[in-house]
């Protein structure tokens, strides 16, 4: 092995220390910080062929760096490598290790030859010590641009030097590319724990720019559940018996949880970059994705340069194992296996803080708080403003309808649900930016101490939802309870089978209910004027400015108008005119109401 050390290229005066401009300033941190000093850039040619192959400099408070050449076109005098097929290794904890524990790497790969990187690898390493679970401070994640070129890839805070993927401008403007044709595939996890690199736990994490905005309008989560090596004191798993003693975690090769969202109205845009509405979930045996491979010919590093690397087996890496977005959605309907499937729709509008309307669960009404046992139990849900509904059978097979009696959107074989009511949409999540550091994970939101609640049940078990109660003075008593069946009302609709419906016709029907439900209010208005109700008072409500105020006002403004009828029945001592609003309200039938 020759090495060169770079000392004559340059004039004497370009040899002063220089701190890089940007270093820990209080502006974004967009880039790796050029050098300071000249002199301490190191030049290797590993082949002998008088060109450099490695470059070896610091950054900062003198942290060690590498740049490995992939693609052979390094020169000397470069001050550092590309962001096409090369690697990046950061030693910070300055131990000469590198790619060890605690350290950063970056490899990017251009596998068509246009000169932009169409994968970025990132292995953020924990210590030794984390063994036997999950690593919530690693992450080894690739981020795969498969079907546009925008170059983005994912942030690192280089003020910092830690991958910081949640970061974002605004709102939802994500400095990751989780915007339009992308995907990633993430363990949080330490690359030399994995068993085989080739497989993930986030495996993928799919992005779809179906109008090629280069927004995203679909998503699809798909997640094999890793196996972890039993701690010391734990009983043995001889799935483990012949895997390498320092290899901690294995993957099923199944996809064993499914997630879809869509943006129903489409209404992403500048500042408001993701904005999904609606989310299925489907947890079970799933479906095996171990022929789903992907080879990537320019994947595999510069085998010379194995040598530096404390585990360099990402770097032999030249296949990787991921159901491919194409495929993604067919499997999940056509071949997993589940045990039930979760329903939430985003009553109140407000989930624009990530990739998904994020999931309640089928747990106490009225607990409230992040990992409290509610319905808002997980973490990332919003504590309310949500509607959540559960099929814990798998009966309905992650098929939904619209129900006649408001509208939307419900979830076939749901043996039951309900609706945390925020009608300000006052609670919503959101992420800290740069500075203070983003908490990712933890939930940023008020919590309020009374809110209403709608609860939905299926006591006849066919599927359909018919019996609706309120408890809307917050209270955490029902105040009133409806049934169809005792309206003579039938609950049953037409089913939406979701696996034959694609993003086009799922924004179609979403449009469709949505005028639906707005021509409601307004025969509704038109019923309540004769009734001698006055629909001026709610004047806000009838001028939407977009679908979802459609969609959100023409449901409160019908529902406001009807109570409003029934009290003045109720002061009349009119059971009968009682009766007759009440059938026509949950039958959505106000053609011949008189």
């Amino acid at each position: 092995m020759k090495k060169y050390i770079l000392f004559i290229f340059f004039p004497t005066f370009l040899f002063a220390q220089t701190k890089y401009w940007n270093e820990k300033t209080q502006l974004v941190p967009w880039r790796l910080p050029l050098v300071n000093n000249i002199k301490n850039i190191e030049y290797i040619d590993l082949d002998g062929d008088g060109k450099p192959d490695v470059l070896k400099t610091t950054i900062l408070d003198g942290i060690p760096i590498m740049w490995i050449d992939d693609d052979h076109n390094m020169k000397y005098g470069d001050l550092e490598g590309d962001q096409v097929n090369d690697c990046l290794l950061v030693d910070l904890n300055k131990d000469g290790i590198y790619g060890g524990p605690g350290d950063l790497c970056i490899d990017w790969t251009d596998t068509n030859g246009d000169g932009i990187a169409d994968i970025q690898l990132i292995v953020s390493n924990g210590g030794l010590g984390t063994r036997n679970y999950f690593d919530w401070g690693a992450d080894y994640m690739y981020i795969i641009d498969y079907g546009e070129k925008d170059g983005i890839q994912n942030f690192v805070n280089w003020n910092q030097v830690v991958l910081k993927a949640w970061e974002h401008n605004g709102h939802c403007d994500f400095y990751t590319d989780y915007h339009g044709n992308t995907l990633f595939l993430k363990m949080h996890g330490s690359s030399f724990r994995i068993d085989d690199l080739r497989y993930s736990w986030e495996n993928p994490f799919i992005f779809y720019d179906e109008d090629r905005d280069g927004l995203t309008e679909m998503t699809i989560r798909l997640v094999d559940s890793p196996q972890f090596r039993p701690k010391p004191n734990e009983k043995s798993d001889s799935k483990f018996d012949n895997i390498n003693p320092e290899h901690d975690i294995l993957f099923t090769k199944k996809i064993d949880w499914a997630g879809i969202s869509w943006d129903l109205d489409n209404d992403n845009s500048a500042g408001n970059e993701f904005d999904f509405d609606m989310s299925l979930k489907f947890s079970g045996p799933g479906f095996d994705y171990s022929d789903q491979v992907h080879k990537f010919s320019t994947m595999r590093g510069l085998p010379a340069a194995d040598k530096f690397f404390y585990d360099p087996r990402w770097r032999q890496n030249d296949k990787l194992i991921y159901t491919d977005p194409k495929v993604a959605y067919d499997k999940i309907f056509k071949e997993g296996k589940w045990n039930y499937c979760w329903f939430v729709f985003d009553e109140d509008d407000d989930c624009n803080r990530w990739e998904r309307v994020e999931f309640y669960e089928p747990k106490d009404l009225w607990k409230i708080g992040m990992e409290k046992g509610g319905l808002d139990n997980n973490k990332q849900s919003d504590a309310v403003g949500d509607r959540g509904e559960f099929d814990t059978d798998f009966s309905g097979k992650g098929n939904l309808y619209i129900a006649p009696f408001d509208g939307r959107l419900h979830l076939y074989g749901a043996e039951w649900g309900a609706w945390r009511v925020d009608m300000t949409a006052g609670s919503f999540q959101g992420y800290g930016g740069l500075y203070p550091p983003a908490k990712s994970h933890v939930r940023d939101q008020i919590e309020p101490e009374k809110w209403a609640t709608v609860r939905y049940s299926d006591t006849n078990n066919n599927g359909f939802i018919d019996c609706i109660e309120y408890d809307l003075d917050g209270d955490q008593v029902f105040e009133e309870k409806v049934s169809l069946l005792e309206l003579g009302i039938d609950d049953k609709a037409t089913i939406i089978e979701t696996g034959k419906t694609n993003y086009k016709s799922f924004t179609k029907t979403f449009s469709d209910l949505t005028a639906k439900i707005w021509s409601r209010s307004q025969t509704i208005i038109n019923i309540a004027k004769k009734q001698g109700v006055s629909p001026i008072w709610y004047a806000f409500w009838q001028q939407p400015r977009s679908m979802f105020e459609k969609y959100q006002y023409g449901y409160w403004l019908s529902f406001y108008l009807y109570k409003d009828m029934c009290h003045v029945a109720l002061l009349k001592g009119d059971k009968e005119l009682k009766h007759k609003l009440d059938v026509a309200y949950y039958s959505g039938n106000w053609a011949n109401f008189k």
